[in-house]
């Protein structure tokens, strides 16, 4: 988990968390909102969880929403460990740097925001087409949706 930050066409600033599973490659959220509070990543994770089910860790980097009481308890109660990178060292999170900057590159820097409602949309977008069209070479070719389905499948038969 990571966040970035871009503006609207009128220079209105916000915030994206974007949420990656480092295994299969899928984007699992891209939140954009005005302001970020620690509350409201707890939010996003209850989503995620209810969906996929809970991870056994969570690797993020060192921002304020990310260092408080609400992602701490969250993760003891779900039982879930917190992997914080080290400060300046954006290869800890690896994974999540290099998504973030396919997503600038491919999405943020090609589009002009009209209102936050333009950037979700325009956002949730991209993020479906990376998940479910767009093969990746570290995944044999496979989408990251396909190479999920085929991972599950093969958990299931183990």
């Amino acid at each position: 988990m990571a966040f970035m930050a871009d503006q609207l066409f009128d220079g209105r600033a916000f915030r994206i968390l974007t949420v990656v599973d480092c295994h299969t490659r899928e984007s699992l959220a891209i939140v954009p909102r005005v302001s970020f509070r620690a509350y409201q990543v707890v939010e996003a994770l209850d989503e995620i969880a209810r969906i996929r089910g809970r991870p056994k860790s969570l690797r993020v980097d060192n921002g304020p929403e990310f260092a408080g009481r609400a992602l701490d308890q969250w993760a003891y109660l779900n039982r879930v460990e917190i992997d914080f990178s080290r400060p300046g060292t954006p290869t800890d999170n690896a994974y999540i740097e290099a998504f973030n900057s396919r997503l600038r590159a491919e999405c943020l820097n090609a589009s002009w925001f009209l209102s936050m409602a333009d950037a979700r949309e325009r956002i949730e977008d991209w993020r479906r087409d990376y998940k479910e069209t767009r093969p990746h070479t570290a995944l044999g070719g496979l989408t990251p949706n396909a190479f999920a389905q085929q991972t599950h499948q093969a958990r299931k038969v183990a």
